[in-house]
């Protein structure tokens, strides 16, 4: 349902609570995390949905716990307000247990509508940082909370979190590989596809609206095409052979593929129709996994011609193939960052996958993940966190974490496996 935002004002904070003027980096190595408080919203009504109250506070701490902050749902004694005046705020029991920022929300939940309004203050200066209003149904709290998630990250460091976003991912839950899409934090799990067939390699147009993925529903591994707003699956590419590992070029207008109509598997661009193949890779080994720069300008992608796969970049009209990943002997999965800093890719490390970041220039070469077997990295829209399956002691699903490794934490729930996630754009 649509959101509508009614209220909204930003207003800078103090160079005293700020890192940089009017911005910090929550996630800054080295920087002290910024403690933020949650309390539960306040309800005016006579009588109150404590249920309500609970998840809103619920999930703006997760989302910023997640993010680098230490924000904990918490509600220290202080005298009562009558009407609890957002702005009229008493900060000293929120310094005296050390907390930085703090957000207080009031809400009213009247036949199924809701209204609320949360506030984000600097309790070190004693000052408002931003507000917002929001209005939509009862069911839309969750995402209502989220949209006020990515408006502090705004606030604080100049770029809104990817909160609102969905991952679509493969899941197992009902015997077969189906497509699922779920809230970033696992919520709302939807079913995609539903045809008790084998569906893989998901990935989102650039406005977030449709998704690509290979089904073997006909018997082959074919390239197919569906909206998030109806159930029906067009044929993108059927042709003989492999239809794989397909994505969306940035501006939407083409998707790379790996194709193996002509014997070889090889990258292709078609039409996001699935015309006009034009061919990249000419190579007798093994091609598949392409990744877009964000600019559009080049691919990087996975090739076995050197014996073992490896990640290699070209342009984007297939000239110009240089090898990017020098260490292993097995890298798979390229995804470029959104930012065009740093792609994700996957290698076996001891008979287990981990998810590893390199510059595009083939420099700073980092292993992310130490746990258990780590595949199919996807960057979210902000490029500030990377999820990725994984199968680990502590048991196997769909994870999240910062771009930096840290903050590992799984997002999928129910049975079943759930793997090759992928991020949808804001």
């Amino acid at each position: 349902m649509k959101i509508f935002l009614v209220l909204l004002f930003l207003l800078a904070s103090s160079a005293s609570l700020y890192a940089q003027p009017g911005y910090i980096e929550v996630t800054a190595p080295g920087n002290r995390q910024l403690k933020m408080a949650v309390a539960p919203p306040h309800s005016v009504d006579v009588s109150p949905d404590s249920a309500s109250s609970g998840i809103a506070s619920a999930v703006i701490a997760f989302d910023m716990n997640l993010s680098g902050l230490v924000a904990a749902e918490i509600h220290p004694e202080q005298p009562a307000a009558k009407g609890f005046p957002l702005v009229a705020v008493d900060f000293v029991p929120w310094l005296s247990a050390g907390f930085d920022m703090l957000v207080r929300s009031e809400y009213s939940l009247k036949n199924g509508r809701l209204t609320i309004e949360f506030r984000l203050f600097d309790v070190i200066n004693r000052k408002l940082i931003t507000a917002k209003r929001y209005l939509g149904g009862a069911k839309d709290l969750r995402r209502i909370s989220h949209s006020f998630a990515d408006e502090i990250l705004l606030a604080l460091t100049g770029e809104k979190g990817p909160f609102t976003t969905r991952i679509a991912y493969v899941s197992t839950q009902t015997g077969n590989k189906e497509i699922y899409v779920m809230d970033w934090d696992g919520y709302n799990p939807l079913p995609l596809t539903k045809n008790g067939s084998i569906n893989l390699n998901p990935a989102f147009s650039p406005d977030g609206r449709e998704i690509i993925f290979t089904s073997y529903k006909r018997r082959n591994p074919d390239l197919y095409r569906r909206s998030l707003s109806n159930t029906a699956e067009v044929a993108v590419s059927r042709r003989k052979g492999l239809n794989i590992t397909g994505k969306w070029s940035p501006d939407g207008s083409k998707i790379a593929v790996a194709l193996s109509k002509d014997g070889d598997t090889e990258i292709y661009t078609l039409d996001k129709d699935g015309s006009h193949p034009t061919r990249l890779t000419i190579n007798p080994a093994l091609d598949l996994y392409p990744s877009w720069s964000p600019d559009g300008k080049q691919l990087a992608f996975v090739s076995d011609r050197l014996g073992k796969p490896q990640v290699f970049v070209m342009n984007a009209d297939g000239s110009g193939v240089r090898r990017l990943t020098i260490s292993g002997s097995y890298n798979v999965n390229p995804s470029w960052s959104p930012k065009g800093d740093r792609i994700a890719y996957s290698r076996m490390t001891g008979g287990d996958f981990s998810i590893f970041t390199i510059t595009p220039d083939g420099s700073s070469d980092t292993q992310l993940t130490f746990d258990g077997s780590n595949e199919n990295p996807s960057w979210s829209a902000d490029g500030r966190f990377i999820s990725f399956s994984s199968r680990r002691s502590s048991g196997g699903g769909v994870y999240v974490m910062r771009a930096d490794g840290t903050g590992q934490t799984k997002v999928s729930q129910g049975k079943g496996k759930h793997s090759q996630p992928v991020w949808s754009a804001r």
